[in-house]
């Protein structure tokens, strides 16, 4: 029987390759070792060998076609051997003519999509699905913008900014020549500029959904049954819609845990409740070392308010890595901020000062500490016990909506997007592509969520961002790596920004230099992070972010210089 000879998987990110040109004739005789054919990628050029002895009965792909990894480009067999004429590859051909993704659904029906949600995730879905003739209603139960732009991102960034204005003016000022008397926090008008740019923001995506002719309604959605939607609207009154296709876009809230003593004290609060205090509190616990705990830990520390962090976990932010978490951890030290990790919440209890939290150190002896508020910040859980999946015939797993890559769940017509699905990261600029990608299939064009571009940012101080694999994810999965760092203490900009703390570190694999993850901390980290993202995204090694010439005076050369690194021949460094 004729064997199949497959487009090569020649790199960890490698999707597709162009056959440059066969070596090998139809009828040729080959042997193991021979060289069939070369394959281009956007990087390198490499010759296919023959793994097997025989005659090269078929060539399935002609020299400059692109197919896809693992598709059939040509047999082997014995002579005479019929391989039948309708063997062919899968070849992934694209018209540039219908490369376009604003080409809406070839089919003439008009589309009709309810949303629910209006998050990063629900209002992107909804201009996206809009932007391709689709008749859009959205149910937002409370406000527009979600979590994110209400009482979550931009919010904690406000803050965040405050704070941090208000820390380098007090401890650097001096050195900059900004000699300020009198400073001082009022944390009245922080809270002020908070709430004025998240109504600018989301004042502008209900003006969006106007713009789009995009439908909302204000209420509460659940499911009736398969596809039949039941809207219980802020003025009382109910709602059956039916629709095309739904997507389910109803973001997570924080969960609560069961600690003893909890619900029963006011001082303990959600990142909700840190995002509206009306003062500023003098010292606060924070349980939870993750995004969120740290993320307001460092705002209100930069306020002057004293913070301690308990953590259950031996370590923080999981999702970052190692050595990126140690630089940020040993900066807030420097702020005063104290940690306690494998110290396991007990119990809170009453206290005069506002609440006690009781925990267990990793020596199993009892500690406590006593804050006038207590910041619970253990992570978030999907927001869908209202929506009646069950009735809906929606699979999910306590409450996380199982869904694919095209963002469709087990029903056909129905997608779930953002916080609320499994597996994926809750992070806003996740909900938004996934918004895009469920719009696009339901408009017929087919689209896919892939995570391996998303990065992720923590917004402490000073900033981090990370995308792709981890040192630690690698050593997991055996792969063999290379690493390249440049400090920011040798770069120019970074210098006058921070002081030049902090570190840009990119993973790669030792054949090609293939960038697998870029990890970066101090100034403008979260900014800094697209030039990974994009570099995963195009499968780039480090040479290709060599030649790449970047701008001086900037903290993007230290991106460069860490590229160099890999290669160990950085010029400042």
């Amino acid at each position: 029987m004729a064997s199949e000879v497959l487009m090569p998987k020649l790199g960890l990110t490698m999707t597709e390759g162009t056959i440059e040109e066969w070596k090998k004739q139809e009828g040729d005789t080959v042997k193991a070792g021979d060289v069939l054919f070369s394959v281009a990628t956007d990087k390198l050029t490499s010759d296919v060998e023959c793994d097997k002895e025989g005659v090269l009965l078929k060539i399935l792909c002609s020299a400059g076609e692109t197919v896809s990894c693992k598709s059939v480009v040509a047999y082997i067999g014995q002579a005479g051997e019929n391989v039948g004429e309708n063997a062919g590859a899968q070849k992934e051909t694209t018209p540039i003519q219908e490369s376009s993704k604003d080409t809406a659904s070839k089919s003439s029906d008009k589309k009709s999509i309810i949303i629910v949600g209006g998050g990063p995730g629900g209002y992107v879905a909804a201009i996206r699905g809009a932007q391709l003739g689709a008749d859009v209603t959205v149910i937002e139960k409370e406000y527009l913008g979600g979590t994110c732009l209400n009482i979550g991102c931009i919010p904690t960034k406000c803050l965040l900014h405050s704070a941090e204005l208000f820390e380098q003016i007090k401890h650097q000022g001096k050195e900059l020549g900004i000699n300020a008397t009198g400073l001082k926090v009022d944390f009245s008008q922080v809270i002020a500029h908070k709430d004025a740019i998240s109504k600018q923001l989301t004042s502008g995506v209900a003006g969006l959904l106007k713009i789009n002719k995009i439908k909302k309604i204000d209420g509460e959605a659940s499911f009736l049954g398969p596809k039949t939607i039941l809207v219980q609207k802020a003025d009382g009154q109910k709602e059956e819609l039916k629709a095309d296709a739904i997507i389910l876009a109803t973001g997570s809230v924080n969960f609560v845990p069961p600690i003893p003593g909890l619900k029963e004290n006011s001082n303990c609060i959600d990142s909700t409740g840190a995002l509206s205090l009306e003062a500023l509190p003098k010292s606060m616990v924070v349980i939870g070392g993750g995004v969120i705990g740290l993320e307001l830990a460092c705002a209100y520390a930069g306020f002057g308010t004293k913070i301690t962090v308990v953590e259950a976990l031996d370590h923080m932010l999981p999702m970052m890595d190692g050595e990126i978490t140690a630089v940020g951890v040993a900066h807030m030290k420097k702020m005063g901020i104290s940690f306690h990790l494998e110290c396991p919440v007990q119990a809170i209890e009453p206290s005069s000062v506002g609440a006690k939290v009781v925990c267990k150190d990793k020596d199993g002896k009892t500690v406590a500490f006593e804050a006038e508020k207590v910041l619970v910040a253990i992570g978030r859980r999907s927001n869908t016990a209202a929506l009646q999946l069950d009735l809906g015939g929606v699979s999910h797993d306590r409450g996380r909506i199982i869904v694919n890559e095209k963002m469709e769940t087990n029903v056909p017509g129905v997608y779930a997007i953002g916080d609320c699905v499994m597996g994926h990261a809750q992070l806003a600029h996740t909900a938004s592509a996934m918004g895009e990608v469920a719009a696009e299939n339901i408009c017929g064009i087919s689209s896919q969520y892939i995570e391996n571009t998303s990065p992720t940012c923590v917004y402490m101080m000073p900033e981090a961002a990370g995308v792709g694999l981890t040192e630690e994810a690698c050593k997991k999965k055996k792969i063999e790596y290379k690493i390249g760092k440049f400090p920011m203490s040798a770069n120019g900009k970074a210098l006058i920004l921070n002081g030049g703390e902090g570190l840009v570190k990119i993973i790669t694999d030792v054949k090609y230099e293939e960038v697998l993850g870029m990890h970066i901390i101090g100034p403008r980290a979260t900014d800094l992070i697209a030039e990974g993202a994009l570099a995963i995204r195009l499968e780039a090694t480090a040479e290709e972010l060599i030649s790449t010439i970047h701008s001086h005076p900037t903290v993007t050369e230290t991106m460069r210089e860490a590229a160099l690194n890999v290669e160990k021949r950085s010029i400042h460094f």
